[in-house]
């Protein structure tokens, strides 16, 4: 989780509410049904990653810079050039300015729900069959650079 840019630019507090919401799911899902599990995993599917938030809300403002630029007034044209400006930032960097807001509201990266995903699938059973003598075993976050899953020999 260290290589996860957003991650690295997100205060700890945020961070730690967050991972304490994953570890919540998986403490809640722990004598689940493979049933539950299966249905925890459809809401995952559906989530909205940082990614897709900042890709809509850049995409909106974007649309919207150009419709006030040229219908209403001529200086917000700009706004499309400062929201290409973020993106581009947050591509080279992994920091845009809006995303502490995501943060805030509890928006996780998408390593943090694949994060959940891979621990919940190893709860249900998923790679006790896969052979070679290793035995996966989902061990909740406990810190922001904890991993979820631990390979044991």
């Amino acid at each position: 989780m260290t290589t996860d840019r957003v991650r690295s630019h997100t205060s700890r507090e945020v961070l730690r509410r967050i991972d304490d919401d994953t570890v919540g799911s998986l403490s809640q899902h722990g004598d689940a049904s493979p049933k539950q599990i299966s249905e925890r995993l459809g809401e995952l599917d559906r989530e909205w990653d940082t990614d897709r938030a900042l890709e809509t809300e850049a995409a909106l403002m974007g649309l919207l810079g150009l419709a006030f630029g040229t219908f209403v007034r001529p200086q917000l044209l700009a706004l499309p050039a400062v929201v290409a400006a973020g993106v581009l930032t947050h591509a080279l960097t992994g920091h845009y300015p809006l995303m502490p807001l995501f943060r805030l509201l509890r928006l996780r990266t998408s390593r943090e729900i694949a994060r959940e995903r891979y621990a919940l699938k190893a709860l249900r059973g998923d790679f006790t069959n896969m052979g070679g003598g290793e035995q996966l075993v989902a061990a909740a976050p406990t810190s922001a650079q904890s991993d979820c899953c631990e390979v044991q020999r």
